[in-house]
């Protein structure tokens, strides 16, 4: 969980998750519901664990992987946050994502067989790395490992469609804000108070906003209650008009 210090504010890292044993992984981990179904032989669970090797620290601006790489891993955040990106001919970045504790980076380098983006560490990032030849060899052998990793392939498929089409600057910072709450949720963390790691520019690139026009939707949201704003601390206040207002591109 994200931890509080005596000032109400919440510590200056994120906690690191728990490192799990040999037969249950991290409580942030995107395969950790596999360990728990019955029925699962234990022997083949711990024939899953094995192939996880942690791997850390990245500390700031370090690359878990680059552009082009030859692809042999998938990896899993187990504390901090990745961000992954493109840069162009002309040196021009686009911010393609950010990826939280518990999340998959490396799933679309599965195709091309080789990795078509940076991954970069925004603070100290802790990732665990799944050689993906043993993995698919495995999921042959458990269906609960096969299942979750094509639902892993469809989520990562489909989350380029929200930046998509024309919304508002306000639409697109209240999804933005709501959809890492929920995901800070899944895996156990606060659904109200967190930290914002990434700079103001990679969230205003992200959403193919200008940095001042983020900086004035803060601003806004702030005055009218919606959120409140400490540094790099944020808080959602009200997240009914935060999700009235992000209607347009929340999933129904």
């Amino acid at each position: 969980m994200n931890r509080i210090d005596r000032h109400g504010r919440l510590a200056e890292t994120d906690p690191i998750a728990d490192d799990g044993d040999e037969l249950r992984f991290c409580s942030t981990c995107a395969f950790g519901s596999v360990c728990l179904p019955a029925g699962v032989d234990k022997s083949a669970l711990q024939e899953l664990h094995v192939l996880v090797e942690h791997v850390g620290p990245y500390r700031n601006g370090a690359h878990i992987f680059r552009r082009g790489e030859r692809f042999g891993a998938i990896f899993a955040v187990r504390g901090g946050v990745v961000k992954t990106c493109v840069i162009d001919d002309a040196g021009r970045e686009q911010v393609l994502g950010f990826h939280l504790p518990g999340e998959m980076v490396g799933l679309n380098a599965i195709h091309p067989d080789k990795y078509p983006c940076d991954a970069v560490a925004l603070d100290t990032v802790y990732v665990c790395r799944f050689s993906f030849a043993a993995l698919t060899t495995l999921a042959t052998k458990i269906p609960d490992v096969q299942q979750k990793l094509f639902r892993l392939l469809s989520a990562d498929i489909g989350k380029a469609t929200t930046l998509a089409g024309d919304h508002t600057a306000e639409e697109r910072m209240a999804a933005f804000l709501l959809d890492l709450a929920a995901r800070y949720a899944a895996r156990g963390f606060s659904a109200t108070r967190f930290r914002l790691v990434m700079p103001r520019g990679d969230i205003a690139n992200h959403l193919r906003l200008a940095s001042e026009t983020v900086s004035r939707v803060l601003r806004r949201f702030c005055d009218r209650e919606l959120i409140r704003v400490d540094g790099r601390e944020l808080e959602l206040l009200d997240r009914d008009q935060l999700r009235c207002i992000a209607r347009n591109l929340l999933p129904e």
